[in-house]
């Protein structure tokens, strides 16, 4: 490597990776998690490695920072850091090397912070292991937050893990990440979980410290609305191997692989064939109020997380509901299904008001209005088979057991899963297979609505689109309602009729989805379209 002498930066590589093949020894799908696989990264730029989860990208992240269970041994390849071979994995010289050159920051900000101490101390504590004096501490770190753009950096210094936004947390995790000014960072999925506006933060965050520190970035998604907001170079991986490699814009705008181009695609979904307006109204909402009461006895307060807002939706169509977190979103879905006992509105059922319903009616409302989750994995008993957990519901609501299990095995059927998974249990599943299942659950009890609340934000880019698909073949076959709560606006694009807005509790602007996000009229839904990673054009591209 070569210093430039009008930057002051190195030129050349300051990560190669030759020819990695790691090793997986106990599966029977493939003998390798990562086979063959050569990048490399310069100072200033970034590298997106793109994949579906199982593609090995986690695994590049893990070699490079000598992390690699023991489990998945390197058996060829090298990794270079500044020209020189790193450590063998899980060497002890790497604990020179993690944080102070070569740092990562992951998808679950929350789950990277120890919810007991306050962010300050988390902070030092790296400082301290890099032998930093007590006395540079306190302006390190308050220099670090501030360098990540979080406001006020001495009240989140003192602050505690739970009493940060997700955006404000992730912020966290990246100063930490560049306190010791590490030439390398690893960000693994950093923006998954986050809201469009947020996520738009984050980005901005990692391409100003790019610029001004000449950081070299290994970038790992799933989502090429995100590579086309960062990257300088792309490489998409899938079984292991990395298909195609070359400059961002070459890759985005000519893809060789068929595999690109199937990720591409699926990142920018297209829009929904509408179904008529004039179809049988199966909920209607009118000015629904929810507050909540925090604080103790003498500091007692009162939130509006929902403030009077009013919808309808008819058979046959989908309404979709998108805003930011906290926004009021899955509050108003829990007043819906009664959940909440909201403080003012009136909701209607199939034209009967269910506001004041007792026990045995709500049961029975219950029945016709299903929900899908957004965490499959949670949303299904570890100990059920699948047949029994789709079987249950109708059970409940007297059944046979025979039957209700030759329904749940038609469902599996109508959902593209195998007879064969009725017998098996929830572990045995990817995450898209088991949203399959939970769907199929959903609809076991034949609905007239379904409430689905952001099913599709945890999964890979390629399977969203299948369980879009499939949500969209499921209403034209069974003719449900959907009221569909999402923050991704491609989402909302590709699966609704009528969009409605929120912001804090209230709505700000609605109507047809095409109208909405194509031309929308208020400032925060521009704001969030703006915000949409390669979000430029959410213009249709093609119909369910």
């Amino acid at each position: 490597m070569t210093i430039d002498e009008s930057t002051g930066r190195t030129s050349g590589p300051v990560l190669s990776v030759d020819g990695l093949t790691v090793a997986l020894p106990l599966s029977g799908d493939r003998a390798e998690a990562v086979t063959d696989v050569t990048f490399q990264i310069s100072a200033g730029d970034i590298l997106c490695l793109v994949g579906e989860s199982g593609s090995g990208k986690t695994v590049v992240g893990q070699a490079i920072l000598g992390m690699l269970p023991r489990k998945l041994p390197v058996t060829s390849g090298l990794i270079q850091f500044q020209g020189v071979d790193l450590p063998p994995q899980r060497d002890s010289a790497y604990r020179k090397i993690r944080s102070a050159e070569i740092a990562t920051i992951f998808q679950d900000a929350t789950a990277s912070l120890d919810p007991v101490q306050r962010i300050g101390t988390q902070l030092g504590e790296i400082l301290e292991v890099h032998g930093v004096p007590r006395a540079e501490r306190s302006e390190r770190i308050l220099d670090a937050l501030s360098a990540v753009a979080l406001e006020y950096p001495e009240r989140v210094s003192r602050a505690y893990p739970h009493q940060l936004s997700g955006g404000q947390a992730q912020r966290a995790v990246i100063a930490a990440a560049l306190l010791l000014s590490p030439k390398i960072l690893i960000a693994d999925e950093p923006t998954t979980a986050l809201d469009v506006t947020t996520q738009a933060d984050i980005l901005a965050v990692i391409l100003r410290l790019k610029a001004e520190r000449g950081l070299a970035v290994l970038f790992i998604t799933h989502d090429f609305g995100v590579v086309e907001e960062i990257a300088d170079r792309v490489a998409v991986m899938t079984e292991g191997r990395i298909v195609e490699q070359g400059a961002a814009a070459q890759v985005l705008e000519r893809p060789q692989d068929a595999y690109t181009r199937k990720l591409i695609a699926a990142s920018h979904p297209g829009s929904r064939q509408t179904v008529p307006k004039d179809a049988k109204p199966i909920l209607e909402a009118d000015n629904v109020s929810l507050n909540y009461h925090v604080g103790g006895i003498f500091n007692r307060r009162k939130i509006a997380a929902v403030r009077g807002v009013s919808l309808n939706v008819a058979s046959g169509r989908t309404v979709a509901i998108v805003g930011e977190s906290g926004s009021g979103k899955s509050s108003l879905a829990r007043c819906l299904l009664r959940l909440e006992e909201f403080d003012g509105g009136s909701i209607r059922f199939m034209g009967e008001d269910v506001s004041g319903l007792e026990r045995t009616a709500l049961r029975s409302f219950r029945k016709s209005v299903q929900v899908v989750l957004q965490d499959p994995y949670s949303a299904l008993d570890p100990r059920q088979t699948v047949r029994s957990a789709i079987a249950e519901g109708p059970v409940i609501h007297g059944m046979p057991r025979a039957e209700a299990n030759r329904k749940a095995e038609a469902l599996l059927d109508l959902t593209g899963l195998s007879p064969q998974a009725a017998d098996r249990y929830p572990r045995e599943f990817s995450g898209g297979q088991l949203q399959r299942i939970c769907i199929a659950r959903a609809l076991a009890l034949e609905p007239k609505l379904l409430i689905a609340d952001e099913p599709v934000s945890a999964l890979d880019v390629s399977i969203q689109a299948q369980i879009l698909e499939l949500f969209a073949e499921m209403q034209r076959t069974l003719g449900f309602a959907m009221l569909f709560i999402t923050h991704d606006l491609r989402v909302a694009q590709t699966i609704s009729d009528d969009v409605l807005v929120m912001k804090q509790g209230a709505v700000v602007e609605r109507g047809p989805t095409a109208q909405v996000l194509h031309f929308p009229s208020h400032p925060y839904t521009q704001e969030l379209v703006a915000s949409a990673p390669g979000g430029a054009s959410l213009a249709p591209v093609s119909a369910i």
